[in-house]
């Protein structure tokens, strides 16, 4: 997960709402889907929001008439347009949602704005705001440690890929992939398949033994590609693949010591709750 798709992303009680801020205009603006499925649980909140809107014209002329698409980063650093809303826009829209979450909802929005400040001019805001949503989730203190160790490892492999040629979205997204696949032997979705998740972020369900070996990965990714001074997506796959043998040569050592895998379908999501439809 890049650093820049982590600063994107606000939490609103279980739910990640991805969002975008407008520097220009110093204007927040929130995915209207995301919206959806935090203030109803749906368990397909693109849909329930079509059928929000054919229900209430007036709401669909609204949207269709204020609310842009634009562009947010998705786990995988790729960017992709989604409807979204400014929060005048989303009060709007929020009061059309039958839901016992919109006044709780409508607060942190407001709140969003004043932290988004705070974290411009103090970045280490921003990181104890994660360091809290791990611990309200139940992650150990190792487990968190060593989630902040392995982003700052990303982090750091990212800005050289930056810095020498290789292109944010499609291409990191190219990379990692195939550091993941060659440390885990799983492509990054089929390990997300493995976990049973969906647009949650792998990292936040890993195990510890699995964020290590990640991090070894990615640091010794970035070690190599410093070495051999490599540009570009081309030249940067081969110490990807490098990089990512290392680790694994080390994960099947500590397999055949302990006995079991360290790659499993172990995740931290929360026991299922009834789901909300709009009929």
């Amino acid at each position: 997960m890049q650093k820049n798709y982590q600063n994107s992303l606000a939490i609103f009680e279980n739910f990640k709402i991805r969002r975008h801020y407008d520097e220009k205009n110093e204007i927040w603006y929130f995915s209207i889907i995301d919206v959806c499925g935090a203030l109803t649980d749906s368990i397909n909140p693109t849909d329930y929001l079509k059928k929000l809107r054919k229900r209430d014209k007036d709401l669909g002329l609204y949207i269709g008439t204020n609310c842009p698409q634009v562009e947010m980063i998705t786990e995988t650093g790729k960017k992709r347009k989604t409807l979204a809303g400014n929060l005048e826009q989303l009060f709007r829209i929020i009061q059309s949602i039958p839901s016992p979450k919109a006044e709780p909802f409508k607060r942190w929005l407001a709140r969003v704005g004043y932290e988004r400040i705070q974290e411009m001019t103090d970045p280490e805001k921003s990181l104890n705001r994660s360091r809290e949503y791990w611990q309200k989730m139940g992650r150990s203190q190792k487990w968190i440690q060593q989630r902040m160790m392995g982003q700052e490892t990303r982090n750091k492999l990212t800005d050289y890929w930056s810095e020498h040629e290789v292109k944010k979205g499609e291409e990191f997204a190219i990379l990692t992939n195939i550091i993941h696949q060659e440390w885990s032997d799983l492509s990054v979705k089929d390990h997300k398949n493995l976990k049973s998740l969906k647009t949650q972020n792998l990292r936040d369900h890993m195990s510890e033994e699995e964020l290590i070996f990640t991090a070894l990965a990615e640091l010794s990714t970035r070690r190599i590609a410093e070495t051999d001074k490599t540009k570009g997506l081309e030249e940067n796959k081969i110490p990807a693949k490098k990089g990512g043998k290392i680790a694994k040569d080390a994960r099947v050592a500590l397999e055949e010591r302990i006995g079991q895998s360290v790659v499993t379908g172990k995740n931290f999501l929360p026991k299922l709750k009834n789901k909300k439809s709009l009929r």
